[in-house]
């Protein structure tokens, strides 16, 4: 690798450099480069936390593997909250009543049952099978019936917001995860004993509440349990799995198909609370947290527990000791719960990055989660529309994981977004369905691919100390997107425009706004706002 040090002299702010050069061949501990003095008595390079880090772990082993694997499973059950309602609250079908003469089999696609008498017409499969049959929500109104999945959307949005910089603040990344899974799986479970629309919806808000965090936590805590060379790739790994649990929902579905609704929250959601008290003993906290709050025994201890076999015996206590030294300058900059948000808003140039980056989240969230919502208006059997879409999200996670060490991010993200969008409003000037589907499966592959970048790039685009809220906060713009998508779906039933046209408008202007942020592709992560300010200055300056 190439180690990056900070110049810092007496007399000149500290500036951030790179240096092509080997360790010190006198170095008694190469893992830690003494101060070099350069120039002059007065100037010396400090070893940067990174490549601290980065020379701690060494080679990629299998105790990374496992930890940021079991960190990323966090993804597989989030996406089955996510999407389960599509098959939990849809409306079954149902057939006319043998020699009943008010109803005609032959007319089931345009009689409403609600002008039918209650003799005239039955369930195909029994009521338990949906909450619309269970609860007879038949006659409800879209509102009521899709009230649920708009509650679940807002407990996700208040969640984000309230729970957003407890992992950068007080709790860390591992005990935040622990604690939104588990709320998110326990819910879940009480869910399944709901008795009536009223307390669903409650619950499901909380599940929502819980779920905020998740992807967030799940994905900056794997990133930085692993050195630099497979931090991008180990952020694409969390895609896979969210994809392989949206899968995994049509194939659950369809096992349980006239079954009780309930016996979807209770398979998904059990093994979600064995999970949570998995990650809870087996993972290890981010040392990059550990140091930034100056916990630095908890730091030291997490490097020897996850360092390369041939780098621990030179894990020694004056190893560490100088690396105490080293930051002893660089205190923790939060002084309350929500201090990370505060530190972003008020720099000019952090505060730009954020509202660019979660404007073009907005337009990527209401494109990614109204394709599948919409799926109900296209007339393909429903366990088929889900799975093709679910299996476009594996494609295009495998794509990002493949590409993104060559992809530049900016580019990226504005080419996927405008053929999404593209490909959306293709949806409604086309007519032949073949034709329809296939835009539909292009459009949300290319959101999927872009949601997949546009979340690695906002991890490069925020120092460490801010880096869980400013995720945080694009993933709830992205969720904010998400949650309007109903409306339009419900809008779109009648004109088709306002649902596919205005995703692909939407989507393809908010992507505009990527041009107001920096290239971060190659770029070493920062720790600090400060460090994240001399980078940008000394690029500038190289440019």
């Amino acid at each position: 690798m190439r180690p990056f040090y900070i110049y810092a002299t007496t007399t000149t702010p500290t500036t951030l450099i790179s240096k092509h050069t080997s360790m010190a061949d006198s170095d008694q501990n190469p893992l830690l480069p003494p101060l070099l003095d350069v120039e002059s008595e007065h100037e010396f390079y400090y070893p940067s936390l990174d490549s601290t880090i980065e020379h701690c772990i060494g080679d990629f082993g299998w105790t990374h593997i496992f930890q940021a694997t079991l960190v990323s499973f966090a993804w597989f059950f989030d996406a089955q909250q996510t999407f389960i309602s599509v098959f939990t609250d849809a409306e079954p079908k149902w057939s006319c009543t043998d020699n009943n003469p008010s109803c005609s089999n032959n007319n089931n696609n345009v009689i409403n049952t609600c002008q039918l008498s209650g003799d005239a017409w039955s369930w195909d499969y029994p009521a338990s099978t949906s909450i619309i049959s269970e609860w007879s929500l038949q006659c409800s109104g879209s509102i009521i019936t899709g009230l649920p999945a708009s509650s679940f959307l807002f407990g996700c949005l208040v969640g984000g917001f309230a729970l957003a910089t407890l992992a950068d603040s007080s709790l860390g990344r591992k005990n935040m995860l622990v604690l939104s899974s588990l709320v998110m799986a326990l819910t879940g479970v009480m869910t399944a004993a709901s008795t009536n629309i009223w307390m669903y919806v409650a619950l499901r808000f909380f599940s929502g509440f819980g779920r905020a965090t998740v992807g967030t936590c799940a994905l900056v805590l794997s990133t930085e349990l692993v050195g630099k060379k497979w931090r991008e790739k180990m952020g694409i790994i969390g895609f896979v799995w969210f994809t392989l649990g949206f899968l995994s929902l049509p194939a659950i579905a369809f096992s349980l198909k006239g079954y009780s609704w309930r016996l979807m929250y209770i398979w998904t959601c059990v093994p979600s609370v064995f999970y949570s008290l998995s990650v809870f003993f087996l993972i290890r906290e981010s040392p990059r947290w550990l140091y930034i709050k100056g916990r630095k025994e908890e730091f030291a201890e997490t490097l020897r527990s996850i360092a390369a076999p041939t780098n621990r015996s030179s894990l020694t206590q004056s190893f560490f000791g100088r690396c105490t030294e080293w930051g002893d300058e660089q205190k923790p900059e939060e002084t309350d719960i929500f201090s990370a948000v505060k530190i972003l808003l008020k720099r000019r140039w952090s505060r730009r990055r954020l509202v660019a980056v979660t404007v073009v989240g907005f337009g990527i969230g209401m494109i990614y989660y109204g394709m599948p919502l919409g799926l109900g208006n296209l007339s393909f059997d429903l366990y088929l529309s889900v799975t093709l879409n679910a299996l476009s999200e594996f494609p295009a996670s495998f794509l990002t994981f493949v590409l993104i060490g060559k992809l530049d991010r900016k580019g990226s993200i504005l080419g996927l977004s405008l053929l999404s969008g593209m490909c959306s409003v293709g949806c409604v000037v086309v007519t032949w369905q073949v034709t329809q589907i296939a835009l539909e499966l292009v459009s949300f592959f290319s959101a999927c691919t872009a949601f997949d970048v546009v979340l690695i790039y906002t991890l490069e685009l925020f120092p460490t100390c801010v880096r869980n809220s400013a995720v945080s906060m694009v993933r709830q713009a992205l969720v904010f997107g998400g949650a309007l998508s109903p409306v339009l779906v419900a809008a779109g039933r009648k004109n088709r425009f306002l649902s596919y046209g205005v995703f692909g408008v939407g989507v393809s202007v908010c992507a505009l706004f990527v041009g107001l942020l920096p290239e971060t592709r190659g770029r070493v992560l920062c720790d600090t706002l400060e460090e994240e300010e001399r980078k940008d200055a000394a690029f500038s300056g190289a440019h």
